[in-house]
Formats: structure tokens, C-alpha cells, sequence
């Protein structure tokens, strides 16, 4: 009983993720012989390299076939029918919301021989008409992210990935709140659209904040940037079931675990010690802040117990900001001697 009550606690604690249609890949495709004649009931196997998760379909009387929810991530596809060499498309990515055509041409041979074909998708979208720029993890590791806060710097902002977009203005910095407390207000306009009329979905749950805390709560709903495994920016011709975005729908995918253990630790540091004396002042703003945090995900497994392999995966992140510091700001006139035009003690007279 209480083995049975540990894992009823682990599964609830490290439940996987509700994928909904917005987040998710297709393939879709149809499957003839070579003469062009299509194949009813040929059996369509997608496996995910990472987690070892298998789907399965099959193509219809017209020859049509379609899989839907799929999380990104690298697949394989097989086609396996009797008198019919073994077709098999190899490592090919889905990408967060894509719709992948495959068309598949099965020669006449033995299932013990195959046609392996190696090659990426056609970056031709003739499925739908949507303008979708997807930004994938290490993409996201090397934008110069680390923008946000009050003093206009600090914890991360996958938002940023908008501006290796087209049509796309950006800005994120700090402004006076109410009370005049700090806040940080964010602007995005989208293909000349009105401002911050974009819808933004996390794994497919909505996470814009509301009038009048859309401006500076942006940032209250925003991911960990190491929590993200792909960031999708739709920029026009969306489907009908984003009605609710104006400019673009940004769509960020989660990171989850695989049939093996990974994870990551991250310190970003800002200290006054290691910046640079104001020009002529040489006062220098005593600024302290650290971004921190850890990922880890892996699979399901209790010993003795049960055995996630292929079936339950669990992914962690944590981060946490932390800022101290005083910002100086100084004024100064010319001296005597500067006005009279003697400025021979202006290289020395930086203070510490």
C-alpha cells in the first residue's frame, strides 16, 4: 500500500504535460505505388528519437493520412506493407505548431529491403498559409536576452526572440509605475499593427495579462527561458482558432523529459566591481544582481515500482532574480580653473 501511494504521489507531482492543438506538430501525406495508384490501409509508424514514444496511423481509402498532436522534437517514419519495400524517412525535426507534408512513394519489393530517405521537409508550406518564424533552444541561448528589469537589465526575456522576426519592433525597458515605483512596460508592433495586440500561449494556455496590466505584467506570465525547448511566431495568416491575437500569436513550447536524465545550472552575475567609471565622474553605480536557476528531466522510475521508460517523463525548472544596489547619479559644472581654459588636471581627477 504504501509503495502504491508513492507512486500515485510521484505521478501527480511529475504529470505529464496536456498537450493541446496549438502547441503540437502534423504530418500528414499520401501514400501511392509507383505508378501513382494510392494505398488504402498502409500502416504509418512515427517514432520520437528522444523519449522513444511511438504513433501510429494508417492511410485511408483515398490514400490520405494524418497524425496530429505531436510534440517537437526528432522523429523517424516507416511505412511497412506487405510486397512493398520498407519506407523510411530518417531524423527529421517537427517544429512547434508545423504542418509537414510527406508524400510517400512505396516501390514494389520485399519488406526486408527498404528506401531510406534522409533529406529535411521542403520549406514550402503548401498545407496552409500562415507566416511562422520558429526560434529553437540554442537560438535562444545565444540572443543577448539578459535586458529585463528595472534598471533595464536582469532576468532573461525569451520575448526577445521576436526581434529575429521581420516586421517586428521590440522594446522593453523601464518606466515610472504607479506610486512612482519602477516597472518594466514592454511594446511589441507587429507588421504595422497596433501596439501589444499579440496573443501569447504557453504548451496552448493563453498567458497575456489583461488591460490595463498589459504594458508592464508581460513579464509576470513569462516563462524561464531555460524552461523552453522552441518559441513559434506567427505573424499573419494564423488559423481561426488564435482569433483572440491581433499582430502575431507567439507561441512557446516546453521542454520534457527523455529516456534519459539531462540537466543544466546557470548563474548570470552583475557586479559594480566589474564595470567601467562614468566618464569624467568616475563614480561608478553600485549595481548587484544574479540570475540563477537549475533544469532536470528525465524518466519516471521507481525502483521495484515502475519503469517510465517510453511511457512518463517528468522535467524541473527553477529560477530565480535577485537585485540589490543603488544607482548614483551625479551632476557637475566646470571648475574655475576649466572655464578659464586650463583642463591639464582632467585625466587624474577621477575619484575612486
Amino acid at each position: 500500500m504504501r509503495r502504491f501511494s508513492l507512486a500515485i504521489v510521484t505521478f501527480i507531482l511529475c504529470a505529464a504535460v496536456g498537450y493541446s492543438q496549438t502547441a503540437l506538430a502534423t504530418v500528414t501525406g499520401t501514400v501511392t505505388d509507383s505508378t501513382g495508384a494510392v494505398i488504402a490501409n498502409a500502416p504509418i509508424t512515427l517514432k520520437n528519437l528522444e523519449n522513444g514514444q511511438v504513433y501510429t496511423g494508417a492511410s485511408s481509402d483515398t490514400g490520405n493520412f494524418t497524425l496530429t498532436q505531436l510534440p517537437i522534437g526528432d522523429y523517424d517514419l516507416t511505412v511497412a506493407l506487405s510486397g512493398f519495400k520498407t519506407y523510411a524517412h530518417s531524423k527529421f525535426h517537427l517544429a512547434a505548431n508545423q504542418t509537414m507534408r510527406e508524400d510517400i512513394a512505396l516501390q514494389i519489393g520485399q519488406a526486408s529491403e527498404s528506401v531510406t530517405v534522409t533529406s529535411e521537409a521542403t520549406l514550402l508550406k503548401t498545407e496552409n498559409s500562415e507566416v511562422t518564424q520558429n526560434v529553437t533552444l540554442s537560438q535562444l541561448n545565444n540572443l543577448p536576452i539578459l535586458i529585463v528589469g528595472a534598471t533595464g537589465e536582469g532576468i532573461r526575456d525569451p520575448f526577445q526572440a521576436v526581434r529575429l522576426v521581420p516586421g517586428v519592433r521590440y522594446a522593453a525597458g523601464a518606466n515610472i509605475g504607479a506610486g512612482g515605483a519602477p516597472a518594466v512596460v514592454t511594446t511589441m508592433v507587429i507588421n504595422g499593427t497596433p501596439a501589444n495586440s499579440y496573443g501569447t500561449r504557453l504548451d496552448g494556455m493563453t498567458m497575456n495579462p489583461t488591460s490595463p496590466r498589459l504594458l508592464g505584467a508581460q513579464m509576470q506570465t513569462q516563462p524561464s527561458v531555460d524552461a523552453l525547448q522552441e518559441v513559434a511566431i506567427e505573424t499573419s495568416n494564423f488559423a481561426a482558432e488564435y482569433g483572440a491575437a491581433g499582430g502575431a500569436m507567439v507561441n512557446m513550447v516546453t521542454k520534457s523529459g527523455s529516456n534519459q536524465y539531462h540537466g543544466g545550472a546557470y548563474d548570470y552575475g552583475t557586479n559594480e566591481a566589474l564595470n567601467a567609471h562614468q566618464p569624467y565622474l568616475g563614480t561608478r553605480s553600485n549595481v548587484r544582481q544574479q540570475d540563477s536557476g537549475f533544469t532536470l528531466g528525465g524518466p519516471v522510475r521507481l525502483p521495484k515500482v515502475y519503469n517510465g521508460t517510453n511511457r512518463t517523463f517528468c522535467f524541473w525548472s527553477y529560477e530565480e532574480f535577485d537585485q540589490k544596489g543603488l544607482v548614483i547619479t551625479s551632476n557637475s559644472v566646470p571648475t574655475a580653473a576649466y572655464r578659464g581654459g586650463d583642463v591639464s588636471n582632467l585625466i587624474t581627477a577621477r575619484t575612486s
